[in-house]
């Protein structure tokens, strides 16, 4: 991969540098928080080499896989320091950010403050568990200094993570990181955490006494308190003396408040939250981790999964162990790398046997993306048979009880994170259900999964590609000529040749057979294929992107399977005339290096029942 022309590719396709917000990346996406999440081009994004499939939930989020790091760094250095006096950046300040729904901002929120804590606390507690099966093995002496000193190095992770989510909370808010940082690191202070102890009073309230190590919820809504205050004291506090004031009196207002009834509401919700996922397991069990193991693909598929890393925090600070995510984890990474390595041996199609091979070894080590964007999500059987083994390898982890002490992708090389001094069986339990949900994965795959290039093959054998298509008409009106329509693009046949209509009834049917590959944004443009590779793209009206899916109902989704008459499109004829526009509707083939297009002569006034193209491969 070319990083640095992926990356200027990729920058350009998400609306450049100044519709950028906030950036990260997690272990397989670049994720993008944009000002205007409709500059984002998806389909331009997703053409881009290097990217495996972008998805729009709240953040831009553009799949790359294994390379996401070298790719991340390209962006970065592309990006470089805006110029506040540039004249993009005063008119993207100038313009009100686009409002988000509420969910997507909380997921937005959540992924920001805990994605970055990942590698700090997946490397500590690998080296923990290192740690107890070198102790296990007899290498290091659990009893010696050199052991000890190791265990407090791999515990000072979830022991400040107090510390961690501060300073992760306060990036995200973008407020000063280091009087967030003081603000939280006052409720750990040795003196503090004794006085507390001895039932210490603030104004003459008692303090409840909270040992605020490895918390995660208290720190958060500490921080949100403070950016709160910075902003405001920032807001009414001449500048002179807000070097000092600021932080002074945030710090004076956050920390007494946070001691009062932030931490102790942070603590209590924390507490919570774990119960709750508890007596969950304890009521249904092995069924809650067998159905969370069935949906991980869907939930992984979105970004939704990251929604419980705080609850998998939370859980291994109070109790240091995981029994639902984790586990479930398990079976699905595992059912993904069987899946892939059944898609690999079974394909005809080379480039879809390198794609799998590489997605296969990468969700074998706890990296699923790859996989389920490159291989699952392609083929509804494969889907399928991932989601069952995941439900039958999650069954197994539910009912043996298997439980996790590291907050790290599982996989193959970090399988030590279901070692346990106390329960001996937990890693071989562990291993017994790799091997299940990769041998289920595996065979249901084999004899489920066709690839889409031998169904291709099949349907193009079956369709005869070779000889003349016809198209019947799209909607019902006048048809006129491309070269008539007063858009550039489409009367040069800049983009493709076809037909043009003049609707009299809003409705945009299938001319023929195919799938339905994107429906555009602004819902006025439906692209759609046919089975021996026929593209083509109907568009209703002229500049109506400009209408903002105003007046238009999509009856059909990306991916749907159509046949010819098919409804496509409901759309207001009257209202989009009354608005200004030309209601013209096109439809074209837009590989047109590949096929020749022919149209009907002397046809005036069409219905779904006339022919008005024939499609012709072309050299045959």
């Amino acid at each position: 991969m070319d990083y640095k022309q992926t990356a200027a590719e990729v920058l350009k396709h998400v609306g450049g540098k100044e519709n950028i917000a906030h950036f990260e990346h997690c272990s397989t996406r670049l994720r993008f928080s944009l000002v205007d999440n409709s500059k984002a081009d998806v389909k331009r994004l997703e053409s881009i080499p290097g990217v495996i499939a972008v998805k729009m939930t709240g953040q831009c989020q553009v799949v790359i896989g294994n390379e996401v790091v070298e790719v991340y760094d390209a962006v970065n250095h592309l990006l470089g320091s805006p110029n506040p006096d540039s004249e993009s950046a005063a008119a993207s300040a100038a313009k009100p950010k686009e409002k988000k729904k509420v969910g997507s901002v909380i997921l937005d929120f959540i992924v920001g403050v805990f994605q970055p804590l990942i590698p700090a606390i997946a490397g500590a507690g690998m080296l923990k568990s290192l740690l107890l099966l070198l102790g296990l093995m007899n290498v290091l002496d659990p009893d010696g200094h050199t052991y000890k000193i190791l265990v407090q190095i791999g515990d000072a992770a979830l022991y400040f993570l107090p510390l961690l989510v501060a300073v992760t909370t306060a990036n995200k808010l973008k407020v000063n990181t280091l009087v967030a940082l003081a603000a939280v690191g006052a409720l750990l202070l040795p003196n503090m955490t004794a006085m507390l102890g001895e039932g210490a009073q603030l104004f003459g309230l008692q303090i409840k006494s909270i040992a605020y190590a490895y918390q995660v919820f208290p720190a958060i809504l500490t921080v949100l308190l403070y950016a709160q205050m910075e902003k405001w004291f920032t807001r009414i506090t001449p500048k002179v003396i807000r070097i000092f004031f600021v932080p002074m009196m945030s710090l004076l207002i956050t920390v007494p408040v946070s001691l009062l009834i932030l931490g102790p509401l942070g603590y209590t919700l924390g507490e919570g939250f774990s119960s709750i996922i508890l007596t969950l397991f304890d009521k249904v069990g092995w069924i809650a981790v067998a159905l969370l193991a069935a949906v991980l693909p869907l939930m992984v598929s979105v970004g939704m999964h990251k929604a419980l890393v705080p609850y998998v925090l939370t859980a291994l600070g109070n109790t240091g162990k995981e029994l639902l995510y984790l586990p479930a984890s398990l079976a699905h990474n595992i059912a993904e790398s069987g899946a892939c390595f059944a898609v690999a041996v079974r394909t005809k199609d080379k480039a879809l046997r390198a794609t799998a091979l590489s997605a296969g070894i990468s969700a074998l080590f706890g990296i699923t993306e790859p996989a389920l964007y490159g291989v699952t999500l392609q083929n509804k059987k494969v889907l399928g048979s991932v989601m069952i083994s995941s439900l039958i390898g999650g069954a197994f982890t539910g009912i043996v009880g298997l439980q996790a002490f590291v907050l790290v992708g599982p996989g193959l090389a970090s399988l030590s994170m279901f070692i346990s001094e106390e329960l001996p069986r937990n890693i071989i339990n562990a291993v017994i259900a790799l091997v299940i949900s990769f041998a289920v994965a595996f065979v249901l795959t084999f004899i489920l999964g066709k690839d889409n290039k031998a169904k291709m093959e099949e349907h193009q054998s079956a369709d005869q590609p070779n000889t003349v298509r016809e198209f019947k008409s799209p909607v019902i009106g006048e048809m006129i000529p491309l070269s008539e329509v007063n858009d550039e693009v489409f009367s040069t046949k800049a983009m493709g040749d076809g037909i043009a209509v003049i609707p009299a009834k809003g409705e945009l049917y299938a001319p023929v057979d195919g799938k339905v590959e994107m429906v555009y944004g602004r819902n006025h443009a439906i692209a759609m294929s046919t089975a021996n590779g026929i593209e083509m793209l109907f568009h209703v009206g002229i500049d109506t992107v400009r209408l903002r899916g105003k007046y238009f109902e999509p009856q059909v989704k990306a991916g749907d399977e159509v046949k010819a008459g098919d409804l496509l499109l409901k759309f207001d004829l009257e209202k989009i005339i009354g608005e200004g526009y030309d209601p013209v509707t096109i439809a074209i083939v837009t590989n047109k290096d590949k096929y020749a297009v022919e149209t009907a002569v002397d046809v005036k006034q069409v219905n779904q029942q006339d022919t008005l193209m024939f499609v012709t491969a072309i050299g045959n």
